[in-house]
């Protein structure tokens, strides 16, 4: 399965295949048909103190990433999301971001590429 990442306020696309929206705040001023995800997966995301020390500040993008697969580490979300998206060929890892190098989606589709 290929993992892709895509900014929210990127038009969706077939070749997208499985779409999960991987932050835990709705993207401003996107709505729900024109996000087109199949799923919203808010618990996936880093949690709120992490999201909110990393403040997308990239001189803290290293330590955020360390603390971010720690988080991952701990509960078993990651491979769930990946069993849902099997089948698609391609998960799109949809996240609303302006940095498109220093975000959860980066170190998210790291991730799951090291569980396939």
């Amino acid at each position: 399965m290929n993992i892709a990442i895509k900014r929210a306020y990127d038009e969706a696309a077939a070749s997208d295949g499985y779409r999960a929206l991987v932050d835990r705040l709705w993207p401003r001023g996107v709505k729900k048909e024109a996000l087109q995800a199949n799923e919203w997966c808010k618990e996936i995301a880093p949690s709120t103190e992490l999201r909110e020390w990393f403040a997308h500040d990239p001189a803290k993008f290293s330590e955020f990433k360390k603390r971010y697969i720690a988080e991952l580490s701990e509960n078993n979300l990651a491979n769930e999301l990946l069993k849902r998206a099997k089948d698609s060929g391609t998960l799109t890892l949809v996240y609303s971001a302006k940095d498109t190098e220093h975000n959860q989606a980066v170190v998210l589709a790291d991730y799951l590429k090291t569980l396939k």
